[in-house]
């Protein structure tokens, strides 16, 4: 382990980094299992496979250790599961009815715009976005991108922000 992080101030830097991270893709934003139900829902804009974003209605239903993020655009209905302990997102497949889990998820602050599997799925959260920063001042400052890399059991196994994920995410 290298100096830095073995340090007991950086290890907590660096735990603090990642819990913002997390929240930056809604993971931290959990609601406990004692609140079960609707907790929000926003009209937005949404986009499917890199089209253009159009009129959506998220949902957002806490499920105890996981929170639901139901996303009707037009005719379509799109379904994002985070669940917590230990973080996963997971994508509904209405063909196979099953959980399956994402290879990545990202938030640009510039333009208010959390994406999963790259531009699959993606949504325009400001009010979000905007809170992560106030709650996440250390992490966040005069950052822009941030990416997140799931390995095959749907847990994080990379993030980076802005250029460093030329280098670590493809």
């Amino acid at each position: 382990m290298s100096d830095f992080a073995s340090h007991p101030h950086s290890r907590r830097r660096l735990r603090q980094g990642g819990l913002a991270l997390a929240a930056v893709l809604g993971a931290v934003a959990l609601a406990p299992a004692s609140r079960a139900g609707a907790l929000y829902t926003l009209k937005t804009q949404c986009s499917l496979k890199g089209a253009a974003a159009v009129p959506c209605t998220v949902e957002a239903i806490d499920e105890g250790g996981a929170t639901v993020y139901r996303h009707e655009i037009g005719s379509a209905v799109e379904t994002i599961r985070i669940s917590d302990k230990p973080v996963r997102m997971a994508l509904w497949d209405g063909t196979r009815k099953e959980w399956r889990n994402l290879t990545r998820a990202s938030a640009r602050f510039s333009s208010n715009t959390v994406c999963f599997n790259g531009t699959d799925l993606c949504v325009v959260n400001p009010n979000y976005l905007n809170s992560v920063r106030e709650t996440s001042p250390y992490a966040t400052a005069q950052r822009d991108l941030v990416k997140v890399n799931f390995g095959a059991d749907g847990r994080i196994n990379a993030s980076c922000y802005d250029d460093g994920c030329e280098v670590t995410l493809r």
